[in-house]
């Protein structure tokens, strides 16, 4: 407590006296020397295989924070139980011009326009074989901005085929606001196309969909209809948001809206998410956890995993160990002894 103390009433606001891009790049530096680390905590409560992957707890860093798998073998020094890498794609890309993100303190939230700035399958692919990470890996695949949306499975197929052999799952990212026309091939017939390039290269890899929450729960539904068709591994709610409602004022900057604001609506996809699709359907929820029992929330509301970004940019890196422990503690309160048990409590 006193160390979560000290990044609340020190660090944190010491780091947001800079550009938080800047920052993020110094914290990626010293992560991957392996700098950090949290007291751990673990509990067979907690625990779970899926996919055939074992997973020592439900909360995983998710993607854009270590968008080029740079410090895979350190994450689970700092308590994460599975990480995801990228968004990565075919080309190397520098993204959008800078200044692309921002902290909106009084909100607890982020909004970026970083435009997926990669390495590039290739590289990434490269430090995915020398990787020996301690938890599972997640690779997030995205289209190319130089690549034109009718040629955009072809783009997603070759990415995989640089980075399939490395990775333990791997999502399609067709939900990113800051790629032009990119949420388009959200619609059931590009979506399909893509999901079927992918799987020329290999079918037996766990695959999902990652859905924005801008969607209109029609087109919701018609990705839970390719979800079941194409047999996909599970979905993930949601990405970032690019309406602005929950915040103390409107910053008037364009990009997408991630934090403590993108709670209540990512957690409403997710719980149609639960009732609409097949049990054997994994599903992830990220979109505004800031402590353990938003993680425990989203359980009941039919999450298998859970992921953060902005969250823990707020809560420091001592966060997930006490994010896990609140986890098992509420299930020991409700007298849930699996994670099985909890998931989709909300809803009997």
């Amino acid at each position: 407590m006193g160390s979560m103390s000290l990044y609340d009433s020190v660090v944190r606001p010491l780091a947001f006296m800079f550009d938080p891009e800047k920052v993020h790049e110094w914290v990626m530096a010293m992560l991957e020397r392996g700098f950090f680390r949290a007291p751990a905590f673990t509990d067979p409560k907690v625990e779970q295989t899926l996919f055939g992957v074992k997973f020592l707890n439900p909360i995983g860093l998710a993607a854009g924070f270590d968008k080029n798998a740079r410090a895979l073998d350190y994450w689970d020094r700092l308590g994460f139980g599975f990480v995801e890498a990228g968004t990565i794609t075919y080309h190397p890309q520098p993204g959008n011009p800078k200044p692309r993100l921002f902290r909106l303190p009084a909100d607890k939230a982020l909004v970026n326009r970083m435009g997926f700035n990669n390495d590039g399958a290739r590289a990434v692919a490269t430090r995915l074989a020398m990787a020996k990470p301690k938890v599972p890996i997640g690779v997030n695949l995205g289209k190319s901005k130089i690549t034109e949306l009718s040629d955009a499975a072809k783009d997603y197929r070759e990415s995989f085929r640089l980075l399939h052999l490395n990775g333990d799952y791997f999502v399609v990212n067709v939900s990113s606001p800051n790629t032009p026309g990119l949420r388009t091939l959200q619609e059931k017939g590009p979506l399909l196309e893509i999901i079927a390039a992918i799987r020329e290269v290999e079918a037996d890899k766990p695959l999902f969909v990652k859905v924005a929450p801008d969607l209109e729960m029609p087109a919701l539904d018609d990705v839970i209809a390719v979800a079941h068709e194409a047999h996909l591994a599970g979905l993930i709610a949601t990405n970032t948001t690019i309406r602005r409602e929950g915040l103390s004022a409107d910053p008037g900057l364009e990009g997408g809206l991630s934090g403590a604001p993108l709670l209540a609506k990512s957690n409403q996809f997710l719980s149609h998410l639960y009732r609409s699709c097949d049990r054997s359907t994994i599903l992830m929820g990220v979109g505004g956890i800031m402590t353990g029992a938003d993680v425990y929330e989203k359980m009941r509301l039919g999450a298998h995993l859970c992921q953060i970004y902005t969250g823990w940019i707020y809560g420091g890196p001592y966060m997930i160990p006490a994010a896990v422990q609140q986890v098992a503690s509420l299930m020991s309160r409700d007298g849930f002894q699996t994670l099985a048990d909890l998931r989709g409590s909300a809803h009997r």
